[in-house]
């Protein structure tokens, strides 16, 4: 058996012990809540006969035993009836449902829906009816069962908030460390490719092929400073969001099809925000790439920004298939996707980015099934020196 598999052994064994444990506990209150009712039933069975003997003798001669019988229910809320409905007799009632008649009958019909009532048989078509509630310790055992099962619920969720974060945390780092050696394995041939590049220059080949091969090479910097970056808290530096949002879409856009229609809608004033500069591309690569395929590589594509005085707001439109509103927070989360194709990992990419490192939000801002949807960015402004 592997290591994982005995550590996740492990863990079901202490969760299934912890769950059969506290079931038998549960288990075992509720039998002796049931007992304790039952022997209840049986005080009050007795304590109803003895009344009906009080009520049948004329002599007061051998009456301790019955008087003892009478007087041991001390806690008990007990409310005797005659025949013609009418109360004769409560004891062990509040002070204050006593001191009041209505509020008594109310409390006698709540009594009548606790227990089976007790017939005293008096002769004479005489039948008083003993009405009788759970005693205060009955009472309290009654909730215990439902306060244990609610231990159990908050157990269970503590064990599976746990787990996800266990399982989350692994992840993560199991993420970190393949895009981390990714980016390692493309250090060594970019670097051999820009050897090559110097070495194209010197045999003066069209200097336009060098150029679009070093745009390629630079992409590929980019790319790799990307993926050494995640799982590490990234330098966050005043720049002009303006200025990278043009960039990106300046380089999207020439590598899109010519059936996209591009529109970008920016202010003329620069905006600074605290950021790095390269996860923020990535980002908005991510959604522009998603509202594409959103869209069947057909349609307009919108990227708009907009600022009030604390905060700035990058808006990504598409008419495209659109998302479902119970999706709205889903399509963030890793491994979601609806691509045949696709790892899910994009959109949970930039909400990592966005919200964990540049302290910002992202959202489903609107979205209407097969009319587009629009992804909303807020980003704080930079505090700029007075």
């Amino acid at each position: 058996m592997r290591f994982s598999d005995k550590r996740n052994f492990r863990r079901w064994f202490i969760i299934v012990s912890s769950l059969i444990i506290v079931s038998l506990i549960v288990w075992n209150t509720v039998a002796f809540f049931q007992r304790i009712k039952e022997e209840e039933r049986v005080k009050m069975d007795i304590w109803a006969s003895a009344q009906v003997y009080l009520d049948q003798v004329d002599t007061d001669t051998g009456l301790d035993l019955h008087l003892k019988i009478l007087n041991s229910n001390s806690s008990i809320p007990t409310i005797l009836v005659d025949e013609n409905g009418k109360i004769k007799d409560a004891m062990n009632i509040p002070e204050g449902i006593m001191a009041n008649e209505e509020r008594l009958q109310e409390y006698l019909q709540s009594l009548k829906g606790t227990n089976k009532p007790i017939e005293m048989d008096l002769g004479e078509g005489r039948v008083n009816q003993v009405y009788y509630g759970d005693s205060p310790m009955l009472t309290k055992l009654k909730y215990y069962p439902l306060a244990l099962i609610l231990i159990i619920i908050l157990f269970i969720a503590v064990i599976y908030f746990f787990y996800r974060t266990t399982k989350s945390s692994e992840q993560n780092k199991l993420w970190a460390g393949m895009a981390k050696e990714t980016a390692h394995q493309i250090g060594t041939p970019l670097s051999s490719l820009i050897g090559w590049t110097e070495i194209l220059k010197v045999e003066k080949v069209n200097p336009a092929y060098i150029t679009e091969i070093e745009k390629d090479v630079d992409r590929l910097q980019t790319i790799t400073e990307r993926f050494s970056k995640i799982g590490s808290a990234p330098t966050l530096e005043p720049e002009d969001i303006v200025e990278k949002t043009r960039n990106s879409f300046d380089y999207l856009k020439a590598r899109s099809s010519k059936l996209i229609n591009f529109k970008l809608n920016l202010p003329e004033e620069k905006i600074p925000v605290n950021m790095n500069a390269q996860l923020y591309s990535w980002t908005i690569e991510n959604l522009v790439k998603n509202a594409i395929d959103a869209m069947k590589g057909k349609g307009d594509l919108e990227i708009k920004l907009k600022q009030d005085s604390k905060n700035v707001y990058i808006l990504v439109s598409d008419t495209g298939k659109g998302i479902p509103r119970s999706k709205f927070k889903q399509i963030f989360e890793p491994g979601f996707t609806t691509k045949k194709r696709g790892w899910g990992l994009g959109l949970s990419l930039s909400k990592r980015i966005i919200e964990k490192y540049h302290q910002g939000r992202i959202r489903v801002l609107k979205s209407e099934i097969n009319k587009g949807s629009t992804i909303e960015i807020l980003l704080q402004k930079a505090k700029t020196a007075a």
